[in-house]
């Protein structure tokens, strides 16, 4: 299997030249990771045992389980094992081979193009996933794994990462991270606050913030002592090193409540009596909250709209949330976000980031607000759309309207941590390609795409996520 050099870029021959060009100037720039899934307990030490390929390539990535459940291939026979037992594959080996023997299905989809990267460049395979290699091939990724230079600290040090932002719970006491600061290892590694569970009144709230009351050490009694210890855990958190929050919504709907009505809701939900209404009001109320927290402490806030969560409820129920069954849905953002903006979106102090799955809204809404109200600024295609095609589509929607400097660069959103090098440079490639287009077209000198092909690489998620600082 050989690569394409000029890989991602246009046919035609003057824009692939000019797009070649333009990759060279960021091919070799340092990585910016201010958003992703890392686990930071691999990086924590400087042994980390991988598993097998199966446990560092499979498992972590619900791009490839949700791609074969779909094509009736069990989860189970793919590792994953149910919340209340039952049988479950065990042999990786077998694993492996299955995925290989439905490798096909992934023909044109990002998965197999980072597969198909991510073996080349990082692990030197010049095979093609198929079933008559997948034995030879997994022999191979197991020899490397074992290999001093393939552990997570040397590769981070090979994948040239400057910064590394992991995600990480309210609750969580931060101790890989503090063993991190401890270890007199160079490698930048952050956390970022995540809140979702412990502002999720529908599921476990209760225990949730007695968890928060705990690691916070503030008694929770009321909503003041509830955002009292929301601030703690913020300071804990940019005292580690984290430059910025990450929330979840399934609208944008957000609304600024009295704090009568907002304890009202709070002591309905620790006893389990909210209605959905008290649910979708709480939710856009808090959203607002932590913008104005983020006001106050400088944190960057990011906000992920319109993924339904959980969407099969078989899955659900045998194997617990976040197992690649959620589904995209519509979203509106000009009528449910202005409570917020109008309170803070002219303030520059805040840096609020939206990330999105309704592509409709793209330059219908996203780009006409980020290209008016300071506050904003849109994220990279996600999920989904994290695609050659999703992206020129992305560049195609916004940037006439907002420009790329109401955008935020790139971050590779991953858990599968090998993946990263090879998902920056899906991006850097599709960018050169994009600007050598518009450079041709006569829309943009060659000087600045030359530019902005290393901030849309580099510099504007460095300087979004104030990472510069």
């Amino acid at each position: 299997m050989v690569l394409r050099e000029d890989r991602y870029f246009s046919a035609e021959p003057t824009q692939r030249d000019l797009a070649r060009s333009l990759y060279t100037l960021v091919n070799k720039l340092p990585l910016i990771c201010p958003h992703g899934h890392v686990e930071p307990h691999i990086l924590a030490a400087d042994y980390y045992e991988w598993g097998t390929p199966v446990d560092v390539l499979i498992i972590p990535d619900h791009y490839i389980f949700r791609m074969l459940y779909s094509q009736g291939i069990a989860l189970e026979a793919l590792g994953l094992a149910p919340l209340h037992g039952g049988a479950v594959e065990t042999d990786h080996r077998k694993i492996w081979q299955t995925v290989c023997d439905h490798w096909y299905l992934f023909r044109g989809t990002p998965s197999d193009l980072w597969m198909r990267d991510e073996l080349h460049d990082i692990f030197d395979c010049d095979q093609q996933l198929n079933s008559a290699n997948a034995q030879t091939i997994y022999d191979e990724l197991t020899a490397k794994l074992r290999d001093p230079a393939f552990q997570p600290r040397r590769l981070f040090e090979r994948f040239n990462i400057e910064v590394l932002a992991t995600t990480d719970q309210a609750t969580s006491t931060l101790a890989d991270h503090q063993a991190l600061t401890n270890s007199g290892w160079s490698g930048r590694v952050v956390p970022t606050l995540r809140p979702d569970k412990v502002v999720n009144i529908t599921h476990d709230f209760a225990a949730e913030v007695e968890a928060l009351s705990a690691v916070a050490r503030v008694d929770i009694v009321d909503y003041q002592s509830y955002i009292a210890a929301l601030e703690q855990r913020r300071h804990f958190f940019k005292e580690q090193g984290a430059t910025a929050t990450d929330h979840f919504a399934q609208s944008a709907y957000t609304e600024r409540l009295s704090e009568r009505a907002a304890d009202g809701i709070f002591q309905r939900a620790l006893k389990g009596q909210t209605s959905p209404e008290d649910v979708r009001r709480f939710t856009g109320h808090m959203l607002t909250e932590f913008a104005r927290m983020s006001i106050d402490d400088g944190l960057v806030m990011q906000l992920h709209i319109g993924s339904l969560r959980d969407h099969n409820p078989d899955l659900l129920q045998r194997f617990g949330r976040d197992m690649g069954a959620d589904i995209p849905t519509t979203s509106e953002f000009t009528h449910n976000l202005k409570p917020l903006l109008d309170l803070y979106g002219r303030d520059s102090a805040l840096t609020l980031i939206l990330f999105n799955l309704d592509e409709t809204t793209y330059g219908r809404e996203l780009a006409p607000l980020a290209g008016h109200y300071p506050a904003l600024r849109v994220g990279p295609p996600w999920w989904f759309y994290d695609s050659v095609l999703g992206m020129r589509r992305y560049f195609a929607a916004i940037i006439e309207t907002a420009g790329i400097y109401n955008t935020a660069g790139f971050n590779d959103d991953t858990r599968a941590y090998p993946s990263i090098p090879v998902r920056h440079d899906l991006w850097r490639r599709v960018s050169a390609d994009w600007l050598a287009g518009l450079v041709v077209e006569g829309r943009v000198e060659e000087e600045d795409a030359c530019e902005m092909v290393v901030d849309l690489a580099y510099g504007l998620a460095k300087k979004t996520y104030h990472l510069d600082r």
